[in-house]
């Protein structure tokens, strides 16, 4: 992965990390909304929710639109795809380590049962 690519998916990862900010972008998965619209469900000031969105802004997550009076905010996927995939990377390491911890357990369990039938016997 490139630089820029790395510091896009830092912000990217910094953006997610806010309850607040999942909150939105689940809310513009639905649809384009305005920043009014996105206030609405919160408890929180119409700055709070703008200083939210320049953080989602910043990671390329949301942008802003232009239809007259009116500048709806859009959900803009790509770089959750991103970070999706580089998670994705890692997914085949705990595949194989869930997978090897499953068979320890699984020998564990055997050498118990083996061992109390031998306890039995005696």
């Amino acid at each position: 992965m490139v630089a820029h690519s790395e510091g896009q998916l830092d912000q990217v990862f910094a953006a997610l990390a806010d309850p607040t900010r999942r909150a939105i972008l689940a809310r513009l998965a639905r649809g384009e909304a305005t920043v009014n619209e996105l206030v609405a469900p919160f408890q929180l000031s119409q700055p709070t929710i703008s200083k939210h969105l320049k953080v989602l802004e910043r990671a390329g997550l949301v942008s802003r639109g232009r239809d007259a009076q009116f500048r709806p905010v859009r959900l803009n996927a790509a770089p959750l795809a991103e970070a999706a995939q580089w998670l994705g990377d890692y997914r085949r390491f705990w595949e194989e380590s869930f997978d090897q911890l499953d068979e320890y357990v699984k020998d564990l369990m055997q050498k118990e049962k083996d061992h109390d039938h031998s306890r039995k016997r005696k």
